[in-house]
Protein backbone atom coordinates (compact mmCIF):
# COMPACT_ATOMS: atom_id res chain seq x y z
CA UNK A 1 0.00 0.00 0.00
CA UNK A 2 3.17 2.46 0.73
CA UNK A 3 4.53 1.42 -2.55
CA UNK A 4 1.24 2.54 -4.16
CA UNK A 5 0.94 6.08 -2.28
CA UNK A 6 4.57 6.71 -2.90
CA UNK A 7 4.18 6.00 -6.33
CA UNK A 8 1.79 8.08 -6.83
CA UNK A 9 3.29 10.76 -5.07
CA UNK A 10 6.45 10.86 -7.57
CA UNK A 11 4.23 10.24 -10.88
CA UNK A 12 1.65 12.72 -10.73
CA UNK A 13 3.77 16.08 -9.33
CA UNK A 14 6.49 14.97 -11.96
CA UNK A 15 4.15 14.34 -14.74
CA UNK A 16 3.00 17.99 -14.27
CA UNK A 17 6.68 19.27 -13.97
CA UNK A 18 7.66 17.47 -16.50
CA UNK A 19 5.35 18.21 -18.96
CA UNK A 20 5.30 22.08 -18.24
CA UNK A 21 9.40 22.02 -18.93
CA UNK A 22 8.48 20.31 -22.25
CA UNK A 23 5.85 22.55 -23.44
CA UNK A 24 7.76 26.00 -21.88
CA UNK A 25 10.59 24.29 -24.27
CA UNK A 26 8.47 23.15 -27.20
CA UNK A 27 6.24 26.50 -27.32
CA UNK A 28 8.52 29.06 -26.35
CA UNK A 29 6.28 31.90 -27.28
CA UNK A 30 3.32 30.57 -24.34
CA UNK A 31 3.26 32.09 -21.76
CA UNK A 32 3.06 30.52 -17.68
CA UNK A 33 -0.67 30.14 -18.10
CA UNK A 34 -0.50 28.89 -21.51
CA UNK A 35 2.44 26.19 -19.69
CA UNK A 36 0.37 25.70 -16.67
CA UNK A 37 -3.13 25.25 -18.24
CA UNK A 38 -1.96 22.45 -20.94
CA UNK A 39 -0.13 20.88 -18.43
CA UNK A 40 -2.90 20.19 -16.22
CA UNK A 41 -5.02 18.87 -18.92
CA UNK A 42 -2.06 16.64 -20.24
CA UNK A 43 -1.73 15.03 -16.40
CA UNK A 44 -5.63 14.78 -16.00
CA UNK A 45 -6.06 13.05 -19.34
CA UNK A 46 -3.08 10.05 -18.40
CA UNK A 47 -5.00 10.03 -14.83
CA UNK A 48 -8.25 9.34 -16.47
CA UNK A 49 -6.76 6.94 -18.88
CA UNK A 50 -5.29 5.02 -16.34
CA UNK A 51 -8.13 4.93 -14.59
CA UNK A 52 -10.80 3.82 -17.40
CA UNK A 53 -8.17 0.83 -17.89
CA UNK A 54 -8.18 0.00 -14.47
CA UNK A 55 -11.65 -0.03 -14.26
CA UNK A 56 -12.57 -2.05 -17.35
CA UNK A 57 -10.07 -4.81 -15.84
CA UNK A 58 -12.03 -4.84 -12.34
CA UNK A 59 -15.51 -5.10 -13.96
CA UNK A 60 -14.31 -7.46 -16.51
CA UNK A 61 -13.16 -9.83 -13.89
CA UNK A 62 -16.46 -9.47 -11.17
CA UNK A 63 -18.57 -11.88 -11.67
CA UNK A 64 -20.49 -11.63 -8.28
CA UNK A 65 -20.84 -7.86 -8.31
CA UNK A 66 -20.99 -7.56 -4.36
CA UNK A 67 -18.16 -9.86 -3.62
CA UNK A 68 -15.44 -10.61 -5.82
CA UNK A 69 -13.03 -8.49 -5.40
CA UNK A 70 -9.90 -7.36 -7.35
CA UNK A 71 -6.46 -6.17 -5.93
CA UNK A 72 -5.97 -3.42 -8.33
CA UNK A 73 -8.77 -1.85 -6.60
CA UNK A 74 -6.88 -0.40 -3.20
CA UNK A 75 -3.89 -0.20 -5.11
CA UNK A 76 -5.14 2.30 -7.64
CA UNK A 77 -6.90 4.46 -4.77
CA UNK A 78 -3.92 4.86 -2.93
CA UNK A 79 -1.74 5.63 -6.62
CA UNK A 80 -4.45 7.82 -7.86
CA UNK A 81 -5.01 10.37 -4.34
CA UNK A 82 -2.24 12.09 -5.48
CA UNK A 83 -3.67 13.02 -8.30
CA UNK A 84 -6.04 14.92 -7.17
CA UNK A 85 -3.84 17.06 -4.30
CA UNK A 86 -1.49 17.31 -7.80
CA UNK A 87 -4.60 18.30 -10.04
CA UNK A 88 -5.57 20.97 -6.97
CA UNK A 89 -2.52 22.74 -7.11
CA UNK A 90 -2.29 22.70 -10.91
CA UNK A 91 -6.20 23.95 -11.27
CA UNK A 92 -4.78 26.79 -8.99
CA UNK A 93 -2.19 27.82 -10.97
CA UNK A 94 -3.92 27.68 -13.98
CA UNK A 95 -6.57 30.39 -12.26
CA UNK A 96 -3.63 32.49 -10.88
CA UNK A 97 -1.90 32.92 -14.36
CA UNK A 98 -4.92 33.44 -16.54
CA UNK A 99 -5.66 36.16 -13.96
CA UNK A 100 -2.56 37.83 -13.97
CA UNK A 101 -2.10 37.77 -16.96
CA UNK A 102 -6.03 39.01 -17.81
CA UNK A 103 -6.62 41.01 -14.74
CA UNK A 104 -4.92 44.58 -14.02
CA UNK A 105 -5.84 44.08 -10.51
CA UNK A 106 -2.53 44.04 -8.28
CA UNK A 107 -4.01 41.31 -6.08
CA UNK A 108 -2.38 38.77 -8.83
CA UNK A 109 1.09 40.31 -8.29
CA UNK A 110 1.98 37.51 -6.07
CA UNK A 111 0.14 34.45 -4.28
CA UNK A 112 -2.15 35.75 -1.80
CA UNK A 113 -5.41 34.55 0.80
CA UNK A 114 -7.31 36.86 -2.36
CA UNK A 115 -5.85 34.93 -5.00
CA UNK A 116 -6.61 31.80 -3.34
CA UNK A 117 -10.57 32.43 -1.78
CA UNK A 118 -10.97 33.96 -5.89
CA UNK A 119 -9.75 30.39 -7.11
CA UNK A 120 -11.92 28.35 -4.40
CA UNK A 121 -15.13 31.02 -4.96
CA UNK A 122 -14.94 30.40 -8.72
CA UNK A 123 -14.34 26.36 -9.07
CA UNK A 124 -15.76 25.69 -5.46
CA UNK A 125 -17.76 22.59 -6.87
CA UNK A 126 -14.05 21.26 -8.84
CA UNK A 127 -12.63 21.53 -5.03
CA UNK A 128 -15.13 19.88 -2.95
CA UNK A 129 -15.34 16.97 -5.54
CA UNK A 130 -11.95 16.25 -5.44
CA UNK A 131 -11.50 17.06 -1.50
CA UNK A 132 -14.66 14.33 -1.17
CA UNK A 133 -12.39 11.84 -3.03
CA UNK A 134 -9.68 11.84 -0.98
CA UNK A 135 -10.95 12.59 2.59
CA UNK A 136 -14.16 10.80 2.64
CA UNK A 137 -14.03 8.08 -0.68
CA UNK A 138 -10.22 6.54 -0.05
CA UNK A 139 -11.42 6.00 3.96
CA UNK A 140 -14.43 4.28 2.96
CA UNK A 141 -12.91 2.06 -0.07
CA UNK A 142 -9.77 1.25 2.10
CA UNK A 143 -11.27 0.73 5.53
CA UNK A 144 -14.82 0.34 6.27
CA UNK A 145 -16.10 -1.33 3.22
CA UNK A 146 -15.16 -4.42 3.88
CA UNK A 147 -13.70 -6.11 0.98
CA UNK A 148 -17.06 -5.31 -0.78
CA UNK A 149 -18.36 -3.95 -3.87
CA UNK A 150 -15.46 -3.91 -6.01
CA UNK A 151 -17.31 -3.94 -9.57
CA UNK A 152 -19.09 -0.77 -8.21
CA UNK A 153 -15.97 0.75 -8.09
CA UNK A 154 -14.41 -0.48 -11.07
CA UNK A 155 -17.76 1.22 -12.67
CA UNK A 156 -16.58 4.40 -10.71
CA UNK A 157 -13.00 4.37 -12.36
CA UNK A 158 -14.98 4.37 -15.78
CA UNK A 159 -16.42 7.45 -15.21
CA UNK A 160 -13.53 8.95 -16.21
CA UNK A 161 -13.24 7.90 -19.61
CA UNK A 162 -14.90 11.64 -20.69
CA UNK A 163 -12.09 13.32 -19.32
CA UNK A 164 -9.40 12.82 -21.70
CA UNK A 165 -11.85 14.26 -24.83
CA UNK A 166 -12.39 17.22 -22.41
CA UNK A 167 -8.99 17.91 -21.87
CA UNK A 168 -8.32 17.56 -25.57
CA UNK A 169 -11.06 19.91 -26.66
CA UNK A 170 -10.21 22.52 -24.24
CA UNK A 171 -6.49 22.10 -25.27
CA UNK A 172 -7.62 22.84 -28.83
CA UNK A 173 -8.80 25.80 -28.28
CA UNK A 174 -5.47 26.62 -26.52
CA UNK A 175 -4.24 26.13 -29.61
CA UNK A 176 -6.78 28.19 -31.39
CA UNK A 177 -8.46 25.44 -33.00
CA UNK A 178 -11.77 26.03 -31.77
CA UNK A 179 -13.41 26.74 -35.13
CA UNK A 180 -11.94 23.47 -36.98
CA UNK A 181 -13.71 19.91 -37.64
CA UNK A 182 -11.46 18.67 -35.34
CA UNK A 183 -13.20 20.21 -32.38
CA UNK A 184 -16.64 19.54 -33.08
CA UNK A 185 -16.21 15.86 -33.34
CA UNK A 186 -13.95 16.23 -30.23
CA UNK A 187 -17.07 18.09 -28.98
CA UNK A 188 -19.56 14.99 -29.76
CA UNK A 189 -17.36 12.69 -28.26
CA UNK A 190 -17.31 14.40 -25.22
CA UNK A 191 -21.11 14.36 -25.23
CA UNK A 192 -21.07 10.83 -25.86
CA UNK A 193 -18.47 9.72 -23.32
CA UNK A 194 -19.82 11.85 -20.60
CA UNK A 195 -23.27 10.41 -20.54
CA UNK A 196 -23.02 7.27 -21.41
CA UNK A 197 -19.70 6.93 -18.78
CA UNK A 198 -20.82 9.74 -16.66
CA UNK A 199 -24.77 8.93 -16.59
CA UNK A 200 -25.88 5.83 -17.78
CA UNK A 201 -23.37 4.02 -15.39
CA UNK A 202 -25.39 4.58 -12.48
CA UNK A 203 -28.71 2.95 -13.81
CA UNK A 204 -26.16 0.01 -15.16
CA UNK A 205 -25.00 -0.25 -11.99
CA UNK A 206 -28.08 -0.70 -10.58
CA UNK A 207 -29.16 -3.19 -13.25
CA UNK A 208 -26.18 -5.12 -12.36
CA UNK A 209 -27.12 -5.39 -9.08
CA UNK A 210 -30.70 -6.53 -10.15
CA UNK A 211 -29.55 -9.24 -11.87
CA UNK A 212 -27.59 -10.28 -9.43
CA UNK A 213 -30.04 -10.64 -6.71
CA UNK A 214 -33.02 -11.01 -9.20
CA UNK A 215 -35.04 -8.33 -8.70
CA UNK A 216 -37.05 -5.74 -11.37
CA UNK A 217 -34.29 -2.01 -12.21
CA UNK A 218 -36.97 -0.12 -10.41
CA UNK A 219 -37.41 -2.02 -7.26
CA UNK A 220 -33.55 -2.10 -6.49
CA UNK A 221 -32.99 1.43 -4.90
CA UNK A 222 -35.44 0.23 -2.27
CA UNK A 223 -33.19 -2.98 -1.56
CA UNK A 224 -30.13 -0.81 -0.78
CA UNK A 225 -29.08 0.61 2.51
CA UNK A 226 -30.15 4.44 2.50
CA UNK A 227 -26.65 5.42 2.36
CA UNK A 228 -25.90 3.61 -0.82
CA UNK A 229 -28.58 5.54 -2.00
CA UNK A 230 -27.58 8.37 -0.45
CA UNK A 231 -23.82 8.21 -1.44
CA UNK A 232 -24.91 7.46 -5.29
CA UNK A 233 -27.19 10.36 -5.14
CA UNK A 234 -23.99 12.87 -4.20
CA UNK A 235 -21.62 11.82 -7.10
CA UNK A 236 -24.41 11.50 -9.81
CA UNK A 237 -26.03 15.54 -9.04
CA UNK A 238 -22.91 16.80 -9.75
CA UNK A 239 -22.77 14.91 -13.33
CA UNK A 240 -25.86 15.71 -14.17
CA UNK A 241 -25.27 19.55 -13.36
CA UNK A 242 -21.88 18.97 -15.27
CA UNK A 243 -23.69 17.24 -18.39
CA UNK A 244 -26.40 20.38 -18.35
CA UNK A 245 -23.19 22.76 -18.56
CA UNK A 246 -21.80 20.87 -22.03
CA UNK A 247 -25.10 20.58 -23.81
CA UNK A 248 -25.61 24.65 -22.95
CA UNK A 249 -21.76 25.25 -24.47
CA UNK A 250 -22.75 22.90 -27.11
CA UNK A 251 -26.19 24.67 -28.03
CA UNK A 252 -24.02 28.22 -28.03
CA UNK A 253 -21.07 26.75 -29.99
CA UNK A 254 -23.69 25.02 -32.44
CA UNK A 255 -25.97 28.70 -32.76
CA UNK A 256 -22.01 30.90 -33.36
CA UNK A 257 -21.34 27.85 -35.91
CA UNK A 258 -25.05 28.34 -37.81
CA UNK A 259 -24.63 32.01 -37.92
CA UNK A 260 -21.13 32.30 -39.04
CA UNK A 261 -22.80 29.91 -42.41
Amino acid sequence: MLTALASGAVVFPGLFYGLGKLLKFMFRHWDDADVVTVSERLVSAIHASISTAIGITVVSSCKNVMTDSHWLVNEFVLFGSSYMTTDLIAMYLSHYHIKRLRSQSIVYNRHSQQTMMAFLAKDWLLVLHHLALVLVFMPIVLFFRRGLGDFFLGCFFITEFSTPFLCFGKILIQLGLDNTRLHRINGMLVLLTFFMCRIMIFPFMYWMYGQQVNIPLHQVPFNLPWHCNAGNLAIFAPQVYWFYLLLNKAKRLYDKQRKLN
